[in-house]
């Protein structure tokens, strides 16, 4: 702790915790105390932590071949493409590979710019895309935003959920809107039934492209591969990462044929992007995912600890919302004495904004263990909850 505190750059909140050991939900701390993680890095171990296929496929790889540019083929990510071709969003083509979810939107950024030949973006009030300069500019939270000014020009933010108000703000200079088919960083926000259809006939009306950022929301998270597979739209590109490989990093920005092929030979590219050893977890992520039954078990477990955690009828708690292992409590104070609280009784939450409590639990949990999370948050609410009646607040 006292070396991370006085060499590492001081951008992290920290909790007062340091972790050594992650096996299928639980994490333990140096000193030997058991967690149940309903953070997963920040929805990265989605598998569990050191699933054992992903942790077999790395330790395979890593005795025969640990970096392979681009400029050469790789067997690692032959089987890797092969894949993710199993579970490509329907109607895109081609995928480029990188290494974060920032990574992935800054191609989907140059993609769209390149393919449209316009500079302007619409993106989501709420919305959250990363923290390169590019997708800073697509992420609304102006804590975010104003240090860093100026951004890229010619971005405009429509509300979420609303269509008619993304048409009002597309111009002749508009290259693409932006959106998560569900919030996570903005609150765990679910868009009302329609909006991503009518989102879609909009940019088709327009003629601009319709992005899709699953980073956080995609890989089985909401109990589909895919989250706009709730809505039955198709992306022109979508944006993966988080959990797509297993616990290593590795991003995947899908798109069109027409679209993808506006990018010409040297005009987009990296150093580790679709490295063996990356791909190789992001194979045997997707085998996991697949075989385990691990995308079913997410609506089933998900809708247990929703349902759990409805059932508290708390003074302090506006709703409790999610698709899936994706939930949010939204609650009428901010958060974090709550999350302090759960943390020091076992369980790692997460915030999503000031006052929402963001639980991004792996697909590995069971229902045991999601009624102890249930337990322990209700716990940490009512404690909570009399805190603040006993001050009057």
């Amino acid at each position: 702790m006292r070396l991370e505190d006085t060499f590492l750059a001081d951008t992290f909140w920290k909790r007062p915790v340091t972790l050594v050991r992650g096996e299928g939900a639980k994490v333990w701390d140096s000193e030997g105390k058991e967690y149940i993680d309903c953070s997963c890095g920040y929805g990265v171990a989605l598998l569990g932590h050191c699933h054992p296929k992903v942790v077999e496929a790395i330790r395979r790889q890593a005795a025969r071949l640990i970096t392979c540019h681009g400029s050469f083929y790789s067997e690692a990510r032959e089987e890797c493409l092969e894949r993710l071709h199993r579970i490509k969003p329907e109607g895109t083509d081609r995928v480029f590979l990188s290494s974060t979810g920032a990574e992935a939107v800054e191609t989907a950024i140059k993609l769209a710019r390149k393919f449209t030949g316009k500079k302007g973006f619409v993106a989501a009030v709420n919305g959250y895309h990363g923290k390169t300069m590019g997708a800073l500019s697509l992420t609304w939270a102006s804590k975010y935003r104003e240090p860093f000014m100026p951004l890229l020009e010619g971005v405009k933010f429509a509300p979420y959920g609303k269509a008619d108000r993304a048409r009002e703000a597309i111009d002749g200079n508009t290259a693409a809107v932006f959106v998560e088919p569900v919030q996570g960083e903005g609150g765990i926000n679910l868009p009302p039934r329609d909006y991503l259809r009518e989102l879609r006939e909009v940019c088709d009306e327009k003629g601009v492209l319709l992005v899709l950022d699953e980073v956080q929301s995609g890989f089985g998270r909401t109990g589909k591969i895919w989250a706009h597979q709730h809505f039955g739209v198709k992306p022109d590109i979508l944006c993966s990462s988080k959990a797509l490989g297993g616990g290593l990093p590795i991003a995947a920005t899908f798109a069109r044929e027409d679209i993808m092929g506006a990018l010409k030979r040297g005009e987009h590219s990296n150093t580790f992007g679709g490295n063996p050893l990356a791909c190789a977890a992001c194979a045997a992520a997707v085998d996991a995912l697949l075989e385990d039954g691990l995308v079913e078990n997410a609506r089933i477990i998900g809708d247990r600890l929703k349902k759990g955690l409805s059932n508290m009828d708390s003074k302090i708690v506006r709703e409790v919302r999610g698709l899936g292992l994706m939930i949010g409590v939204d609650m009428k104070f901010e958060v974090m004495d709550v999350i302090l609280r759960s943390l020091k009784n076992g369980v790692i939450a997460l915030e999503a904004g000031k006052t929402v409590l963001r639980l991004l639990p792996p697909l590995v949990l069971n229902s045991a263990e999601a009624d102890i999370v249930v337990q322990t948050i209700t716990g940490a609410i009512r404690e909570e909850e009399r805190k603040r009646i006993g001050a009057g607040a």
